[in-house]
């Protein structure tokens, strides 16, 4: 007797039983390979590493979705699959969280010292920081927990710690004073993807520079500059004009007074400064902008900085000196004002950078950083992607890429907080040179003095993540067991991301992968070629998940849509298929919940299938009839003399299979979800189950017992009953093969939804073996792949044929006021190869259609309600007489909708230039179409002709 399942679908009584299990049983790790040892081809993919301080969003909630449904989808495939799970500490965001915690408390970082508010951080990783990893496990992620890795992990740090050393040693680090973007809120440098811009209604400031004259005095000539940051003039050190801007030639060499801080200034000539823009005159604040850093560079220009790291006046400011940078811009126009040194205030519209992370304007500031000189690396990234090493899909992100790197900036990898990988980097206060080591060192490399100090800055959070997958699989330490994962699992095979870390992240993974790993030799001892060096053979960027009305999802418009509190709510299962059949390369996903709603109700209909089979099982087994479980787990077949159900309704297993196959294979998610939603749903449900009731017959019956009979006729009107045994016979080899039919056949189909609803069908498929399952887990058996014998359009055509018979009467019924229970008789017309399916397959079209006696005829009798379709023309024989004024209305209808169709067609048909265009499955498609048209319009005049006339 199969699992008895409970009345009700409750998702919340298996999920949390199943995820607890699978974590449990550890069954989704991936151990090393034997070294030597062809275990068979990999799927490997990396979880793009949560922050610590994460929670689970829509986002990630899509991410891990499309990952999980792969990773299943291939597992069961036979791959060995490896889903590699992580968290990212997070720098700037941990230390910000942590702050506050401790600020409440009534103290600060700063009181409590470097060492204690570290120990404090990775006090609260172990508290708070897996709660995402948390939520993945509760969602079910396929993923293998025992390699689970931090970023700050002693295996990873090593790898960290050995880039910079190795990137130092290669000339390619070097720290240096540039123009980088402050944060005056997190206090560090942040590179210039972290800096977010929005349009910003502010003000040009044009302020008056009096010229100095032979004597040294003013001369009272004055040249006007502009400006967006008045409080920035604090630290100019020059004004710039063009050489051959005709207006300034008398003011070449001279030099000029900086208003308020009565400083002199010369004139420099640079063709750099546009002739158009404002009065033609620059102000140059080499260590407050990075156009003006690189004018200072060529001039030999003093850089002054002027703030501090809280974005506060620094000493340089003179009386302005401890104001914050907004008091001051107050204050200093105030005072050009009242110098009569403002000479016009003008409204603009600019493009102002913010920190990504906290929101804070950004404050581009001359700071002494590390740097990344990133030219060799991304050259060789970028060479990895135009030779075909790295796909990316959809492929318009591949220009992207291209266009950034190809434009790419030193990377500045410095960040003044405290959490983080320290840079192994130690400052000698004897000669202020700089030593960088692999391990700490007791001295100097450079003299041998002891008095030595690390550096205070950590690395940008990018670049230990950057270094993923090379260091998760045992770089630069290469073991004999992390040989074997190397060889085993490196390169990836894909990587499932969003947009918005394209550059972060994706990029820098290619660029230090492909670097790094090239010094791994491969298994047989040859030098590691760039296509086996790079991180990923593929990168998949999904899209947005917007709200309902294609809207950006953010706190601001009140929309953000909790998916924990969606899963409470419908269950895990309703929410990925909700995300996985809206989810297509390049399309957002306009979320819904009225469809995850729909899809709970999906969810229920299988689940009242499943009672229904069982229950049959049950009745079977009273009857002493088994299902033959030998045939389970495979792709089920059938001979050729089985019921058309039954033969179709493999045929469409089949062909749903390979639907579903070759749509994963393109990321065309929405296609395999929705095939296996009409399989399930439409053939298997509603069609499949209704007719193989008529076969599950568990005891001996008369053949002439059965519920109606079909009747052939001529023009004459003779009755010729269908050519059928009448003597009786025992049905239990008929049930049992209908019985082990349907049972194969959902068991296959939830192998084939397993990778979307995991949980629904883990509870169901153990069910289905009555808790003896050839396997632990649903997710570990074989994929169901189409068998091309199998999957034959005869059945298929047959049974569309039949459907649409069926469908054409309920319609009839309906639309004639037939009682609904009421079997009535009907007449059809047709041509000799429907006639022989009808025939055969009468006793299907009196039960779904409600069906006392089937007529053959080769016209339909006068004053009947009919239906024309284009295999067939159909009539309920029923009493109430046609209302002939109603059947003319409705034909004329469908005459002029068909009139419409038809004219449509041909117009198409007619266009030279759609033919020459139109692939030829389209221009076929439209001809039949055409075709069939052209059909039930001549079928409808004739019927309208054929009404009484008045």
């Amino acid at each position: 007797m199969p699992h008895e399942l409970p009345k009700a679908y409750d998702p919340t009584a298996i999920e949390d039983h199943w995820a607890e299990f699978w974590v449990r049983e550890n069954l989704f790790a991936q151990p090393t390979p034997e070294p030597g040892r062809d275990a068979g081809q990999s799927f490997v993919i990396l979880l793009p590493p949560p922050n610590v301080t994460g929670r689970l969003h829509m986002g990630h909630m899509l991410n891990q979705t499309e990952m999980d449904i792969l990773t299943r989808w291939r597992r069961m495939c036979g791959d060995r699959a490896l889903w590699v799970p992580g968290t990212d500490h997070a720098g700037i965001a941990t230390q910000m969280m942590v702050e506050r915690q401790v600020v409440s408390e009534g103290s600060s970082r700063q009181k409590l010292g470097r060492e204690k508010f570290v120990e404090r951080v990775w006090e609260w990783k172990r508290h708070y920081g897996g709660a995402i990893l948390d939520q993945m496990k509760r969602l079910g992620a396929s993923v293998d927990w025992s390699r689970e890795y931090f970023t700050m992990d002693e295996r990873l740090s090593v790898a960290v710690r050995e880039a910079f050393v190795k990137l130092h040693e290669q000339g390619l680090i070097y720290r240096g004073a540039y123009i980088v973007n402050w944060c005056p809120r997190c206090q560090t440098a942040i590179s210039d993807l972290e800096v977010v811009y929005d349009e910003h209604k502010g003000h040009l400031w044009e302020i008056r520079y009096p010229v100095i004259g032979e004597d040294g005095k003013d001369s009272g000539e004055f040249l006007t500059v502009a400006t967006t940051r008045p409080e920035t003039m604090l630290g100019d050190t020059a004004v710039a004009i063009h050489p051959e801007d005709e207006r300034y030639t008398h003011l070449h060499g001279k030099k000029l007074r900086l208003p308020l801080v009565d400083r002199e200034i010369p004139i420099i000539l640079d063709e750099w400064v546009s002739r158009e823009f404002g009065t033609g005159a620059v102000k140059v604040t080499p260590a407050h902008d990075p156009n003006d850093f690189a004018l200072g560079e060529r001039h030999h220009l003093p850089s002054i900085n002027v703030m501090d790291d809280t974005g506060h006046v620094n000493e340089n400011g003179g009386k302005y000196a401890g104001l914050d940078r907004y008091v001051a811009r107050k204050e200093i126009v105030q005072s050009l004002e009242e110098r009569q040194l403002l000479a016009g205030i003008k409204d603009h519209v600019h493009n102002v950078g913010h920190c990504d992370r906290c929101k804070t304007v950004v404050e581009p500031r001359l700071s002494t950083q590390w740097f990344v000189k990133i030219q060799p690396l991304a050259d060789k990234a970028i060479e990895a992607v135009e030779k075909g090493h790295i796909k990316f899909t959809p492929e318009m992100y591949a220009k992207t890429y291209f266009e950034w790197m190809r434009n790419i900036h030193d990377w500045c990898i410095s960040r003044q907080l405290w959490w983080g990988h320290r840079i192994p980097a130690w400052h000698c206060a004897n000669c202020h040179k700089v030593t960088v080591a692999r391990e700490d060192p007791a001295a100097c490399a450079h003299c041998g003095s002891e008095k030595i100090t690390q550096e205070t800055d950590v690395l940008d959070t990018w670049f230990s993540s950057g270094l993923l997958p090379v260091s998760v699989f045992g770089w630069p330490k290469i073991s004999q067991e992390t040989r074997a994962d190397f060889d085993a699992f490196y390169p990836t095979n894909l990587l499932v991301t969003g947009f918005d870390i394209l550059f972060f992240w994706v990029a820098r993974m290619i660029m230090l992968g492909c670097w790094f790993a090239g010094d791994v030799p491969m298994a047989d001892g040859r030098p590691r070629e760039l296509k086996d060096a790079v991180p990923f053979r593929e990168v998949y960027i999904h899209a947005l998940v917007r709200d309902a009305n294609r809207e950006k999802m953010s706190k601001t418009k009140g929309n953000v849509i909790d998916p924990i509190e969606i899963v409470k709510q419908y269950g895990t299962d309703a929410v990925r298929f909700t995300l996985a059949s809206m989810a297509s390369p390049g399309t957002d996903i306009a979320f819904n919940v009225a469809r995850t709603e729909g899809y709970r109700a999906f969810a229920n209909k299988i689940w009242n299938a499943a009672r229904f089979i069982f229950m049959n099982v049950d009745k079977a087994a009273e009857a002493g009839i088994s299902v033959d479980r030998s045939v389970l787990g495979a792709m089920p077949t059938v001979g050729e003399d089985a019921p058309l159900e039954a033969r179709w309704i493999v045929a469409e297993l089949h062909a749903t299979a390979a639907r579903v196959n070759e749509s994963l294979a393109n990321y065309r998610y929405d296609d395999a979800a929705n095939a296996i939603y009409q399989f399930f749903w439409g053939s298997f449900c509603d069609w499949y189950l209704e007719i193989v009731k008529l076969r599950l017959n568990f005891e001996k019956q008369q053949v002439g017992e059965s519920a109606g009979q079909l009747v052939s006729g001529n023009e004459a009107g003779e009755e010729l009953r269908s050519p059928r045994s009448s003597n009786a016979r025992d049905l239990r080899r008929p049930a049992e093969a209908a019985l082990t039919t349907l049972v194969s056949v959902f068991e296959a189909a939830l192998r084939l939804l397993s990778p979307f609803m995991p949980f629904l069908t883990e509870e169901l498929w153990l069910a289905v073996y009555d808790g003896q399952p050839p396997a632990k887990s649903i997710a570990l058996t074989r994929y169901p792949q189409a068998d091309g014998a199998a999957k034959e359009q005869a059945p298929i055509e047959e049974m569309e044929l039949l459907q649409n018979l069926i469908v054409e009467v309920r319609a009839l019924r309906k639309e004639i006021g037939v009682e609904e229970k009421a079997s009535t008789p009907i007449e059809v017309r047709t041509h000799a190869t429907a006639r022989r399916i009808f025939e055969a397959n009468h006793d299907i079209v009196e039960r779904l259609a409600r069906v006392s006696e089937m007529r053959i005829a080769h016209e339909i009798s006068a004053g009947l309600a009919k239906h024309h379709a284009t295999a067939f023309d159909v009539a309920v024989v029923y009493e109430r007489k046609v209302d002939a004024a109603a059947e003319r209305e409705r034909l004329t209808r469908d005459i002029a909708k068909y009139e419409k169709g038809l004219a449509a067609a041909e117009r198409q048909l007619g266009n030279e230039g759609f033919l020459a265009k139109a692939p030829a499955p389209v221009v076929e498609g439209l001809k039949k179409q055409a075709g069939e048209t052209r059909t039930l319009l001549e079928k409808a005049r004739a019927a309208l002709e054929s009404l009484p006339k008045g």
